[in-house]
């Protein structure tokens, strides 16, 4: 496992970051030169229009997509250094994701889903723990009820379960209320910045709602690939 970032150094650091991707009409830029810092315990949304590079640009910062130019460093690590293993293991550590769709594994119970970073990263009693996450969620009653007999808001807090379970420094989400109604989605808004404060994430958010980025300390603009002049 590499160092933390030292001590004032910027949690995230994108510097001259461009993504080239073929598609049938010939190379799509779709990020183009983006510089960024996000220090250590902040909240960062990241708006834009539709296709403007903002859900890709998270999608960088977790390793989960290889940039064309530039340095993605995160917690003190240059991501571009790691293969597709130490990527897995790197995010496994240090990062959780939660999507607008929620990703659980639909033949797996609420328990067994938010104990999967345990099980993969080797830790003591994962189902455990599991159970303590989503009780600290309000589902502590719904630990052995599959994602097909939960509502959405439901499987999404099993989704915020899974992503604080296993501490990480960093969090990010990517239109996490995108598929819940306006009640469900402030519901699960507060929950997760509760989940911020209470164990000091670093905390990303990709919306495409204005109010929802405001919520947050920071707010920046991607358009067209690039980030917008304030």
């Amino acid at each position: 496992m590499p160092p933390h970032a030292a001590s004032g150094e910027p949690l995230i650091q994108l510097e001259g970051v461009h993504l080239n991707l073929a598609s049938l009409a010939g190379e799509v830029n779709v990020l183009r030169g983006v510089g960024l810092e996000v220090q250590a315990g902040e909240t960062l949304g990241v708006v834009g229009p539709s296709g403007s590079g903002k859900s890709t640009l998270l999608m960088v910062m977790a390793g989960l997509e290889r940039v064309s130019g530039g340095t993605v460093r995160v917690d003190g690590q240059d991501l571009g250094a790691l293969d597709e293993d130490g990527l897995a293991r790197f995010r496994r550590g240090r990062i959780g994701v939660v999507f607008q769709a929620f990703h659980l594994v639909p033949t797996m119970t609420a328990r067994e889903n938010v104990a999967i970073p345990l099980e993969l990263a080797g830790a003591a009693n994962p189902l455990g723990r599991a159970a303590d996450e989503l009780a600290a969620v309000g589902l502590a009653h719904r630990l052995d009820h599959y994602p097909g007999q939960l509502s959405g808001g439901e499987q999404q807090r099993v989704a915020l379960a899974r992503a604080f379970v296993a501490r990480p420094r960093l969090l990010l989400a990517d239109e996490p209320t995108g598929n819940l109604d306006g009640a469900t989605g402030r519901a699960v808004i507060d929950l997760l910045f509760d989940l911020h404060r209470r164990h000091r994430t670093t905390l990303v958010l990709v919306t495409h709602d204005p109010a929802l980025a405001a919520c947050c300390g920071r707010v920046v603009r991607i358009e067209d690939g690039r980030i917008a002049a304030p």
